[in-house]
């Protein structure tokens, strides 16, 4: 029977309770145990893919084709396991089923309310990926912070799923904020006192708290905060700032949050953790011996999280490279034809990043032109791609006016048009092409060379694509469809020949870095671009 782990938070928001659960994850995982992890989001939309990327960063999508919140992207980096639509479940999707279990007159004509009708249906879906049998220990993350409006139904599921699987077979973890006031030069232990005494009013006694600090704390605040709010001394847990996300698990390896977590769930701690390729992974972090510049134009560069995957799989890529890549954030609407070179010319590398709609268009095109031109290694991903055909499109094949559908509907040249089965769709949510889909790649090419086999599965998230009808006409000038779907004949992969590198994708390949796996179109593209550094 899997054991469950709720992580809470307090205090504040952005604690990041999703790496502490993907750390407490990798080390559970590292010791031999079968480990997933799934976030609950207290938010009424059904699901983050409506949402503004401004609102909640990315929005990470998973092999299934669901639109998740990012804390999936960790999930999967840390633990290099893939995440499904079980793994992150809304306050809207409770509802939405709810009700619709309402409407065909399921509950006989009982009042449906929150207790229990929406609790049940939480719970039921807190233990689903429990009784697949794959898992000895489910981690649930709660979004929000505990006494939020939105987030008591889940609360008060919790409280009511402890109290029915018994005292071993459940944990709740609470991260909260030990913050230090510089004006009295100490650590304040009362907003977690709090803040604990909030989730006590609930029903809920915290079994280890993970307390976040810029300063290490003392054996009596560790004191202090078991004294009141009820812990053991040994499960008041310190996590202190870290220098990347990547120290956490070794963090709460020092602080011994899983022999803990273990002790309390009865469950063996014999097997120490294996984490050698996880600290060999970190000392080529560390350690570089190179670094690179690459610019990321994009729309939504004033908040890094749109782009949490990119600069992740940065990382992974770097490490590999044992080179330190610098991200430059680039608004696409502050590059013109005038300006791109000044903008552009300390870059050793250019990304042109997703996105959806107009604004910014203009700018990434001059970017592409400047990178096609001056042989600047180039990588576009999905709007990217996109963007690299109507560049090329309007600037070497003299396609007057080329463009996305999406952009002009009048355009004369539709070089990237809207999917066929995209016509009929009014409703925006869960509607585009979405999850994994197989690409085949032609042998000979830049894309085979990164990827050493023709058969490959990569992620998507769009409406729109290549417009075969102008295939023959690209190829023919220089830029050629590397990667094709196999059942709808969909280019995937767009390269220029004569160029050091340049290479687009009308997929996701960020979401596929883990920390085990680096995504290949990355690595090498650092690597080009540390080449052109060098050159």
């Amino acid at each position: 029977m899997s054991k469950y782990i709720f992580v809470t938070g307090g205090v504040t928001s952005s604690l990041g309770k999703g790496i502490i659960a993907a750390s407490l994850a990798k080390l559970l995982q590292a010791r031999g145990f079968k480990v997933t992890i799934q976030k609950f989001d207290p938010y009424i939309n059904i699901d983050p893919g409506t949402l503004n990327p401004y609102e909640h960063g990315e929005c990470y999508v998973t092999e299934d084709g669901a639109e998740t919140d990012l804390d999936l992207g960790h999930y999967e980096r840390f633990l290099n396991v893939p995440t499904s639509q079980a793994n992150n479940v809304t306050t809207g999707r409770i509802y939405q089923h709810v009700i619709e279990q309402e409407r065909a007159g399921a509950y006989l004509g009982k009042t449906v309310q929150v207790v229990p009708h929406i609790t049940d249906e939480i719970k039921r879906r807190m233990q689903l990926l429990g009784q697949t049998g794959e898992y000895d220990i489910v981690i649930t993350e709660l979004g929000g912070t505990v006494g939020d409006i939105e987030s008591l139904p889940f609360i008060e599921a919790v409280r009511q799923l402890r109290w029915e699987l018994g005292n071993s077979d459940s944990l709740v973890i609470h991260l909260t904020l030990v913050p230090y006031l510089a004006a009295a030069g100490e650590l304040k232990t009362k907003p977690t006192q709090h803040s604990v005494k909030t989730l006590l009013e609930y029903g809920i006694q915290p079994d280890i708290l993970v307390c976040r600090t810029e300063h290490k704390l003392t054996q009596d605040i560790r004191k202090k905060l078991a004294q009141f709010c009820n812990v053991n001394i040994n499960a008041v847990v310190e996590s202190i700032d870290a220098s990347t996300i990547y120290d956490v698990p070794l963090n709460m390896l020092r602080e011994q949050l899983d022999k803990t977590a273990l002790a309390k769930l009865k469950l063996s701690t014999k097997h120490d953790p294996d984490l050698e390729s996880w600290k060999t992974f970190l000392g080529k972090l560390k350690n570089p011996t190179n670094e690179v510049n690459i610019g990321l134009v994009g729309k939504y560069v004033e908040l890094p999280d749109a782009y949490k995957s990119i600069t992740e799989a940065f990382v992974h890529a770097g490490a590999i490279n044992e080179t330190k890549v610098k991200v430059k954030y680039i608004a696409a609407e502050s590059i013109n034809k005038e300006n791109v070179s000044e903008k552009l010319k300390d870059l050793d590398g250019v990304l042109v990043a997703p996105g959806f709609g107009e604004r910014g268009l203009e700018g990434k095109l001059s970017a592409i032109q400047y990178v096609r031109e001056n042989k600047v290694p180039f990588f576009g991903i999905c709007l990217g791609m996109q963007c690299s055909v109507i560049e090329f499109g309007r600037n070497v094949l003299g396609l007057k006016g080329a463009n996305s559908f999406e952009m002009d509907e009048k355009t004369a040249h539709p070089v990237i048009n809207l999917m066929e089965e995209q016509k009929s769709i009014k409703n925006m949510g869960g509607t585009m092409r979405l999850g994994a889909y197989d690409c085949e790649i032609k042998k000979g090419t830049k894309a085979y060379t990164i990827y050493g086999k023709t058969k490959i599965t990569e992620r998507h998230r769009h409406r729109y694509e290549f417009n075969n009808d102008y295939l023959k006409q690209y190829e023919e000038a220089g830029m050629i469809a590397s990667g094709i779907n196999p059942k709808t004949g969909l280019v995937e992969i767009v390269e220029l020949k004569n160029h050091p590198f340049f290479v687009a994708g009308q997929f996701h390949p960020e979401l596929k870095s883990t920390v085990a796996n680096p995504h290949p179109l990355f690595v090498n593209f650092v690597a080009a671009s540390l080449a052109n550094k060098k050159n």
